[in-house]
């Protein structure tokens, strides 16, 4: 998967940086001063990722936990984001990464004591429920194995009950995960698609069967989960589509028991709908008609797109999903 190791000389004596360089025994790597200092500082073209991708090993420094935008989670309550990852290792055509970094190289910040610290900052600044959100900028689960991070955060967030964590994922990679004992303030959420949709746009992510099957496990093992229903992307059978993906998922799951659904367009910044043209100049999203959103987003128009989210809301509130973990992304 990577070609070398770059690591920060801050972090080059920690357990996990030592852990990482024993897992690739064979790779080349180099010490460096700041991740900064060489990450996008010559612009990298996205799908080199496919040849030549480099991995990076430092500590995340700036603003630690940031708010999240309105409508990014459940109505009703704070929501923030931590960083604690830079890029992913899948590729999805419409992935708005492609448009925001100057590198697909993947970034792993080590320093998560820090981020601990700040998540606890923000705490102290609120009353009841807060949420933070993990896989802003990377996949919470797909490296999971090599970062050894999930058993922190589990001791952290049993220590703060009025705090609730979303690990969000497309990935199968559940093996540490089911090593930890389920938090009830602890949710995985799985982003989902039809499997034809998955095979089109969602390039080297699990299966649809093989997210399904982890789910059931981790469901089966007590853990909470979630579902992303976003980006949809609109064909002409995209109400049989989801009528299908509903079913495979009650198969594989109880849906009343999940802790929310949420649902959302296909959207890219102008910039992401530039390098997705660049990119990907056949792909099936160009052939959509989009315009300019209230936030400058480009997507279907707001009619178009209430319809699309109208009839997939009727599909999951007829599996007898409650209305009230229903919600839609980013609207």
């Amino acid at each position: 998967m990577f070609s070398r190791i770059l690591i920060e000389n801050e972090v080059k004596d920690l357990p996990t940086t030592q852990k990482i360089l024993k897992r690739f025994p064979s790779l080349p790597y180099q010490f460096i001063d700041r991740i900064d200092d060489v990450f996008g500082r010559v612009k990298k073209p996205y799908l080199q990722k496919r040849q030549n991708l480099q991995l990076f090993l430092g500590k995340k420094r700036g603003q630690l936990v940031k708010e999240a935008p309105d409508a990014y989670g459940l109505a009703g309550e704070p929501h923030y984001y931590f960083i604690h990852a830079y890029n992913c290792i899948y590729e999805c055509e419409y992935c708005y990464l492609q448009g925001y970094f100057h590198s697909p190289d993947i970034v792993l910040f080590l320093n998560h004591d820090e981020i601990a610290i700040e998540i606890q900052n923000t705490l102290s600044r609120h009353e009841g429920t807060v949420w933070f959100h993990a896989g802003e900028f990377s996949d919470s689960l797909a490296l999971t194995h090599l970062t050894g991070e999930l058993p922190f955060y589990f001791d952290l967030f049993r220590k703060f009950p009025h705090a609730k964590l979303e690990l969000r994922t497309k990935s199968a990679n559940t093996r540490e995960l089911l090593k930890q004992t389920p938090c009830p303030n602890i949710v995985t959420s799985f982003s989902l698609s039809p499997q034809e949709r998955i095979k089109k746009t969602d390039l080297k992510t699990p299966s649809l069967k093989h997210r399904l099957l982890a789910m059931r496990e981790l469901q089966e093992a007590g853990f909470p989960l979630g579902i992303h229903l976003d980006p949809i992307i609109h064909e002409d059978n995209f109400e049989e589509s989801y009528q299908s993906l509903f079913a495979e998922m009650d198969h594989y799951l109880d849906l009343t028991s999940l802790e929310y659904i949420s649902m959302g367009v296909v959207r890219f910044t102008s910039n992401v709908f530039h390098q997705v043209k660049k990119n990907y100049p056949d792909s099936e999203l160009l052939a959509a008609e989009f315009s300019s959103s209230f936030d400058g987003k480009v997507r279907y128009p707001r009619p178009f797109r209430q319809w699309i989210l109208g009839k997939i809301r009727d599909i999951a509130l007829g599996y007898d999903v409650s209305p009230e973990k229903v919600y839609l992304c980013m609207e």
